[in-house]
């Protein structure tokens, strides 16, 4: 196994990681959308990166997941959603962390069944 390869199988196992806790917050009514989306937020990135690192597609230091997607894109590799659809969860990375503001832009099952597509996809382009 080449050295991208492993990194790349080591994201996709992150992301799984990421879905599974996302996956299990769910439920959590007392739970801040915030803390529970930054989960599916943290999945979809990784499974971005994966596929990046697997098909030698270039990234820079981000958490912004239209970046990503719009590269994979460009690149040849589309995801089963359109960048400006995973686009809502980029503050969930970073800017809804550092406010005690809840301000839902998705919905826990709309980003269950993004979480659900998004890593089995981007297994399929790694492993393949």
């Amino acid at each position: 196994m080449t050295p991208a390869l492993e990194e790349a199988t080591r994201l996709l196992r992150l992301a799984q990681a990421d879905r599974d806790t996302f996956v299990y917050l769910i439920p959590a009514a007392h739970l801040r959308d915030a803390t529970v989306l930054f989960h599916a937020q943290q999945s979809i990135e990784k499974a971005f990166k994966a596929v990046m690192i697997a098909q030698q597609v270039p990234f820079g230091r981000t958490h912004n997941l239209l970046a990503l997607s719009a590269a994979l894109v460009e690149n040849g590799f589309a995801a089963p959603y359109p960048p400006d659809e995973v686009a809502i969860l980029n503050p969930y990375a970073v800017l809804f962390r550092y406010d005690d503001e809840d301000i839902a832009l998705m919905t826990r099952p709309e980003a269950e069944q993004m979480v659900a597509r998004i890593p089995a996809w981007a297994e399929s382009v790694v492993i393949s």
